[in-house]
């Protein structure tokens, strides 16, 4: 059970099952071993992963700070598959902060990268889902802010 699969495979599980606080113990664990193996792609991903337990934990600043540095290094390395997959969470902890704007434009860049690496058409339109769903709460923010929807409310 320590290898590092099992690990990152653990961490989700534990995170899609609400249990959070085991959650990130079984992602830093899965850093840690990461760190230890010296594979730079691997390691990576499993920070990806612990950015995500940070999110459902609610400490979205700490997970868009994470995942900014994850994009940032996959980027410099030319690892589309891992940036896309870290551009995409950190898209979700935008939404998640309510910052439809930034989201937008994450999700946005999940969609390029993805038809870039030629990943599935079931990745890709997962991810133009992400992009529509952005798009009409940031749609829909901007008409509860605009002056027409004050003159409406009164």
């Amino acid at each position: 059970m320590r290898s590092l699969s099992a690990l990152n495979e653990k961490a989700v599980l534990l995170r899609l099952l609400n249990r959070l606080d085991e959650a990130m113990v079984v992602a830093n664990e899965a850093v840690r071993q990461a760190r230890f193996t010296g594979d730079r792609e691997q390691l990576l991903g499993a920070r990806v992963r612990r950015a995500q337990v940070l999110q459902f934990q609610g400490k979205i600043d700490e997970a868009i700070t994470e995942l900014t540095g994850c994009v940032d290094e996959a980027r410099a390395h030319e690892w589309t598959a891992l940036e896309a997959f870290a551009v995409q969470n950190r898209g979700k902890a935008h939404f998640d902060a309510k910052d439809y704007e930034n989201a937008l434009a994450d999700v946005t860049a999940a969609v390029f990268l993805r038809e870039k690496m030629g990943a599935s058409p079931s990745d890709i339109e997962s991810s133009l889902i992400a992009v529509a769903v952005v798009q009409s709460f940031l749609d829909e923010s901007r008409a509860e802010g605009s002056p027409e929807s004050d003159r409406d409310a009164d």
